[in-house]
């Protein structure tokens, strides 16, 4: 039998946590056990081997609700998603869909998000792909691995509609590594507008943010965060900080009805790169996405079907 094993592979391990790997070494970690709020990604590897984002604010203990790369909500119907120490739950319902191949790996979840009375007050269709940054025309990883995570949540009120609410908070949130910071290391934010620093990107419109820092002596590596040019409310406004925190802010200019024969669909990128910040493949990326709905997943049949559900 000619079998070989998949490049990239999304596997579930002990303890209600999902790894995703790249020729065997993990660049992710899904967590998604009952003993947290809500589920959350951590670590996010770089390049050099060492995690791009962190657990919890540098300086803050109240700030614990900070999980490295995690969906939440401030406003779902007046109930806050968002602090610690909150009775509601976002909650991982079932496992859809492991998927490994040559190029990406995607994991397919669903998710409820339920109040402080077990009532769940809406769905979230969660696919997650992890794939390898290559050279165009070639197989090599370009640089020492850097990679793309990309995705795709699909949220349905249980009722025929739900409001979400005016806030700052949500729905995909960052935390960087304390390095990566501004404030407490040696990085420095940047947007697609050619802003830099909080003063000039928090509440201003952006296609992309990006954070990059040091990550290990002089090796610096970044996170440019992409919203997708197909989510509502388009020009989106951003939430940052200096202290190392981004969000592509979805209710930041007012609520928004959510009907559930019209679900709501929110698609972003993450690109972990060495280096500095490159503007120009940044740019790239940009006009790539709007060739594509889905930021240029190229998926099998199988989870191509689940995606469209």
């Amino acid at each position: 039998m000619n079998y070989e094993v998949p490049r990239v592979q999304a596997l579930p391990v002990a303890d209600d946590q999902v790894s995703f790997k790249i020729d065997g070494v993990e660049r992710a970690r899904w967590h998604f056990g009952r003993r947290y709020p809500r589920p959350f990604f951590y670590p996010l590897i770089g390049p050099s081997g060492r995690p791009v984002t962190r657990m919890g604010h540098p300086a803050a203990p109240d700030h614990d609700h900070h999980r490295s790369v995690w969906f939440a909500h401030q406003n779902v119907a007046g109930v806050s998603f968002w602090e610690e120490g909150k009775e509601p739950q976002i909650r991982q319902e079932h496992w859809i869909l492991y998927e490994d191949g040559a190029e990406e790996a995607a994991m397919v979840v669903e998710l409820g998000w339920y109040d402080a009375h077990h009532t769940r007050l809406m769905r979230q269709h969660l696919v997650a792909v992890l794939r390898p940054v290559t050279r165009q025309g070639s197989d090599e990883p370009l640089g020492l691995g850097e990679v793309e995570f990309e995705v795709q949540a699909t949220f349905t009120p249980e009722l025929d509609s739900l409001e979400l609410g005016k806030t700052n908070f949500g729905f995909f949130a960052v935390r960087v590594a304390k390095s990566i910071s501004a404030h407490y290391g040696g990085g420095h934010l940047t947007n697609s507008e050619g802003a830099t620093g909080e003063k000039n990107i928090h509440q201003k419109v952006a296609r992309w943010v990006d954070y990059s820092g040091p990550v290990v002596g002089h090796t610096w590596e970044g996170i440019t965060y992409f919203d997708h040019p197909s989510n509502p409310g388009q020009p989106t406004l951003w939430h940052v900080r200096d202290d190392g925190w981004m969000e592509a802010s979805f209710n930041q200019r007012g609520p928004y009805e959510l009907k559930k024969d019209q679900p709501l669909v929110l698609r972003y990128l993450l690109h972990v790169h060495r280096g500095d910040l490159d503007a120009a493949r940044a740019a790239a990326r940009v006009a790539a996405t709007r060739q594509s709905l889905r930021l240029g997943i190229g998926l099998s049949e199988s989870l191509r079907q689940r995606f469209d559900q």
